[in-house]
């Protein structure tokens, strides 16, 4: 992995709570192409992975919406893929990330059944699943972490938001790591995961926020200050870059985050929740994950 002094050095210094950005995620990948080494732009490729996930999941399931530019794979590519398993021929290598082809096979092998709605994990969360198990096998310690806080945070959180409704959390938890394990068996008001999860007690402090954009805030805190602390002795490496670039992730989310209207799909999702409405926690889960 490179040392990346310039660069770092020349990055403006930003906060979560700046009202805007120097310049977009866009931007700045661009200007990281010329400047990373290929087995560190690797690393960032994982982070852009998320935008096609999506994209594949519109392509199957919502195939009128538009695309996000931000993906790296076209439609075409996911239907190569697609048409190869149907026919059973041979994949191309490196068509797709492992994790999408499975995801692919498992979607094919269901595709003609007929399922009882509510009894199974939707395919949103089976994708999340897979990309979460992907990224946290990743050699890059630091990567793999991040990625295994943001499964544990979303867990948690839709473990407790579950438990308050009167849901079934099992149907929910995503992933098969440890903790995630521990969330859908356990009935112990800390779920079991006793000094498992460090952050456990500030995570329940959150759950309880009823102003969502306030609760939005708070999560982003808890993960920005993890960044800082995780890339502390690593100053010039790539995981400042990535860590960078999460952050201005966050910031531009802020900064285009409308307040009534998060707010009211917020109370709406609540609502439909409090009816005992599966899809409206899957929906809340959707919302919520990052």
């Amino acid at each position: 992995m490179g040392k990346y002094y310039y660069l770092i050095a020349g990055l403006p210094n930003i906060s979560l709570d700046d009202s805007k950005i120097p310049f977009s995620v866009d931007e700045f990948r661009e200007e990281l192409k010329d400047v990373l080494t290929d087995k560190d732009r690797k690393l960032l490729d994982l982070f852009f992975l998320r935008y096609d996930n999506q994209n594949l999941l519109d392509l199957l399931l919502h195939p009128q919406k538009i695309r996000d530019a931000r993906g790296q794979f076209a439609d075409a590519d996911f239907k190569a893929v697609l048409t190869a398993l149907r026919e059973e021929e041979p994949l191309a290598k490196n068509a797709l990330p492992p994790y999408m082809i499975a995801f692919l096979r498992d979607y094919l092998a269901e595709e003609d059944k007929e399922v009882v709605a509510g009894q199974q994990i939707s395919w949103e969360d089976r994708l999340a699943g897979r990309y979460y198990d992907y990224a946290m096998r990743n050699a890059n310690r630091f990567i793999a972490y991040w990625y295994e806080l943001n499964l544990n945070i979303n867990n948690v959180l839709t473990a407790i938001t579950a438990r308050k409704y009167g849901l079934d959390k099992a149907l929910y938890i995503v992933g098969d790591n440890e903790i995630a394990q521990v969330l859908r068996t356990s009935n112990a008001r800390d779920f079991g995961l006793g000094d498992a999860v460090d952050y456990l007690p500030e995570l329940q402090r959150i759950a309880e926020e009823t102003d969502l954009l306030l609760r939005e805030k708070r999560l982003d805190q808890l993960k920005w200050h993890w960044l800082d602390d995780e890339t502390f002795f690593k100053t010039f490496d790539v995981e400042s870059v990535f860590a960078y670039i999460l952050k201005l992730e966050m910031i531009e989310r802020w900064t285009s985050l409308d307040r009534a209207a998060g707010e009211k799909t917020f109370r709406e999702l609540i609502g439909g929740m409090k009816k005992g409405s599966d899809n409206a926690l899957g929906e809340f889960k959707k919302n919520n994950t990052k």
